[in-house]
């Protein structure tokens, strides 16, 4: 899931100076699930810039908010008040907020900060388990990522500072590689980490040009 903190609103503020009308863009999946940007959320934000002189035209809840064609129908169904808007305010993750951007042709302005991809211990408890580097090696690590989990991103073994189990950066997590290793050894499959991992690759970008992970 994509884990998103809200922006402070004065900063939201900031991005609507000098704008009047705002309709609002939320997202039904991981924004709701981090109660950043679900209807709750969203209606909250309606109430606070009504209070601070703006107009909301309207809002919507997309699902999700990060495919293009939903947002593109979604828009349509609310055509008057998204036309009738200076910008959109979107309350999801920056894919969303591009996707928003995509299927209109207002200015957008994003409202949640994306932080991290990462798994749900509990209820508005998430811890960070990937960093979406396009070559998972959860195959030879146990299921365990090195790259997100270490703290120093270490591929091919620890680094020989941790004590007793916990990492040298942050003695308040586990060392990342000594789960590994006990994992592995706990499934009789310790002999997976005498694989050589080669050097992540990098590529250009078909797109813009920008490098990106292969």
């Amino acid at each position: 899931m994509i884990i998103s903190e809200q922006k402070p609103f004065e900063e939201i503020l900031g991005f609507l100076e000098g704008e009047e009308k705002v309709f609002i863009v939320g997202c039904e999946l991981c924004a709701t699930l981090c109660q950043t940007g679900g209807e709750e959320q969203v209606k909250e934000m309606e109430a606070k810039l009504e209070e601070a002189g703006k107009t909301v035209t309207g809002w919507i809840i997309l699902n999700p908010a990060c495919h293009i064609l939903e947002a593109k129908r979604g828009f349509r169904e609310k055509k008057e008040a998204v036309n009738s808007a200076d910008s959109l305010l979107v309350m999801t993750c920056g894919t969303g907020v591009q996707s928003a951007m995509e299927a209109s042709n207002k200015l957008v302005h994003p409202a949640l900060n994306t932080v991290f991809l990462g798994a749900i211990k509990r209820f508005g408890q998430y811890e960070e388990r990937c960093s979406l580097c396009g070559e998972c090696l959860l195959d030879i690590m146990g299921g365990i990522c090195p790259i997100t989990r270490c703290s120093k991103g270490l591929l091919n073994g620890p680094c020989g500072g941790s004590q007793d189990g916990k990492c040298e950066v942050d003695p308040s997590i586990p060392c990342a590689w000594q789960s590994i290793i006990e994992r592995l050894t706990k499934l009789g499959q310790l002999d997976r980490l005498e694989k050589i991992v080669a050097p992540k690759k990098w590529k250009d970008s078909l797109i813009a040009g920008l490098p990106v992970r292969r």
